[in-house]
């Protein structure tokens, strides 16, 4: 009983870290695709994360400018830490640092793919039921997916009213997800149900 309740507790601080690695990775992913900072939903997230990943703004500056490097390390170092912690409690020891790294660094994509996903979900309704909606939401969403989307629709203008790049932005999702972060996740051993929700 008491190893079944240590074991759902430590599931539960899992999720939880991974819901504030979900936060860290929408600022990361919202400063690339430079959506609007005063965005009262931008500034919640910033206000959230900052904590965690002020320490690294000091030494490690954002690349070309939107790459913010501070939030992806701290992002990385949070996951590995957590890994750790959960099975030094549990009572497996340390784990072999490649494979720490690559259990990470798998879930940090799978993050990122998870919140694209959604996010393309929220545009296709909102381009439905609320196409000019002013809402800071719908506005941040928009300013979230127009980096991947934008490549897309030059190739795959939109058809009078069908457009066909949110369906082709999903396809290579699935692929990323299924090839690439599948193979972080087999390559990170042990440590596979530690990556992600």
């Amino acid at each position: 009983m008491g190893s079944n309740f240590a074991g759902a507790s430590l599931l539960l601080v899992n999720t939880a870290v991974n819901f504030y690695l979900l936060l860290l990775m929408l600022r990361f992913l919202l400063q690339a695709s430079r959506a609007d900072y005063f965005n009262p939903i931008s500034q919640s997230v910033v206000k959230i994360t900052q904590p965690v990943v002020r320490p690294f703004q000091g030494f490690l500056k954002p690349l070309m400018g939107r790459f913010d490097l501070a939030t992806l390390v701290s992002a990385l170092l949070i996951k590995m830490i957590v890994i750790i912690a959960i099975l030094v409690i549990s009572g497996f020891g340390m784990p072999p640092v490649t494979q720490l790294l690559i259990a990470a660094i798998a879930t940090l994509a799978s993050t990122i793919l998870k919140i694209y996903f959604f996010a393309l979900i929220a545009m296709i309704i909102l381009s439905w039921v609320a196409p000019q909606s002013g809402h800071p939401a719908a506005m941040l969403v928009m300013q979230l997916v127009r980096p991947i989307m934008t490549p897309v629709q030059r190739v795959i203008p939109p058809l009078g009213m069908i457009d066909l790049s949110p369906i082709v932005v999903f396809i290579a999702i699935n692929l990323i997800d299924s090839i690439v972060v599948g193979r972080l996740i087999r390559a990170s051993g042990a440590l596979a149900a530690l990556v992600g929700f």
